[in-house]
């Protein structure tokens, strides 16, 4: 007759299951040399593009006096997470484009997707506040001052980073908590939740429950401020009288329309659907595009079709043109 295992034995059993993978292998796109490079230098770009374009809005707002508003405060903050989001991604993994040696440790991958979820759930709640902020500028513009005060705005502010860093360390918790003890080789070109659950060996109904719900309440939430604010947004529009104030305020609300749908849309696209029809290569495109991306065309979203951000920008550019002819020689 064979022995019962002890609870300690069974502990242990699973304890080793769980330590037994250390690292992981990013499969990533293709083994294709020629294509790789080619992604790499794509990649590339949109990364320096990324960092200028952000960092450049962030030092735009801080530099100009007439952007200290709530509205450029919140366009800086989310300018300064997209770049600390896309740098969680890119960087490794342009390094595994051209290296032959593509492992990331566990430990990697933990904080890879910590600060992806905590992040991306940050943006989330970022966007929401900038449609409130939009919703108190134009339906009632003399109390905006009160509306948004830094009592307001700053506490708006520190709620989105811990409302998803609170989230981020959630799924991380829930999602290492698992037994990798099958396969280390990720479909994909950096750590997310989906592939990783599909490589574990534990039960991992639980996890797409919380994945699937915990995420959808988030959409739920902050999707339906939006729309609630611009709906009162639009009534407001319709009752002005000046067509420059209406196309002033349909020009500052449509920039900040179209990022919240093409964010929420691959948002909701990647997680809040079942998990039965999870495809690793579409998924693979799908969530690069909402982390590498929508973090660069934020920046042109936001900023190129903004006429005050435009106005800074060639208000710096001629209080800095004699250090900028004189660091590139222009006569």
């Amino acid at each position: 007759m064979s022995e019962i295992p002890s609870d300690l034995d069974t502990y242990e059993s699973v304890w080793k299951n769980v330590t037994e993978v250390t690292m992981f292998i990013l499969m990533g796109f293709t083994d294709n040399i020629e294509l790789k490079v080619f992604l790499f230098l794509l990649f590339l770009a949109a990364y320096l593009f990324t960092l200028i374009g952000n960092l450049g809005l962030v030092l735009l707002v801080i530099e100009d006096t007439g952007l200290h508003t709530p509205m450029y405060y919140f366009l800086s903050v989310l300018s300064f997470l997209d770049a600390c989001y896309s740098s969680v991604v890119t960087p490794k993994m342009l390094v595994n484009f051209l290296a032959e040696n593509r492992d990331i440790s566990f430990l990697g991958c933990a904080t890879q997707i910590f600060l992806i979820i905590s992040f991306g759930s940050t943006e989330c709640f970022l966007l929401a506040a900038m449609a409130y902020d939009r919703y108190a500028a134009i339906y009632n513009p003399l109390l905006y001052s009160v509306n948004m005060s830094p009592q307001v705005y700053v506490p708006l502010i520190i709620a989105s980073y811990v409302g998803g860093f609170l989230h981020g360390a959630l799924h991380t918790v829930a999602t290492f908590s698992l037994s990798f003890c099958a396969s280390n080789e990720i479909r994909h070109v950096f750590c997310d939740i989906p592939p990783l659950l599909a490589i574990s060996c534990s039960d991992t109904h639980i996890n797409h429950l919380l994945l699937f719900y915990i995420a959808g309440f988030i959409e739920i939430i902050t999707i339906s401020i939006v729309l609630i604010s611009y709906a009162f947004i639009l009534l407001a529009i319709l009752r002005m009288h000046s067509a420059e104030g209406r196309r002033k305020a349909f020009s500052t609300c449509g920039s900040h329309l179209t990022g919240v749908s093409i964010y929420h849309g691959t948002i909701l696209l990647m997680y809040v659907r079942p998990s039965s029809s999870y495809a690793s290569d579409n998924d693979m495109i799908v969530s690069i595009f909402y982390t590498v991306g929508i973090t660069t065309l934020n920046p042109i979203i936001y900023s190129l079709r903004n006429k005050d951000v435009k106005e800074a920008m060639i208000k710096i550019f001629e209080k800095n043109w004699l250090i900028i002819k004189y660091i590139f020689g222009i006569e």
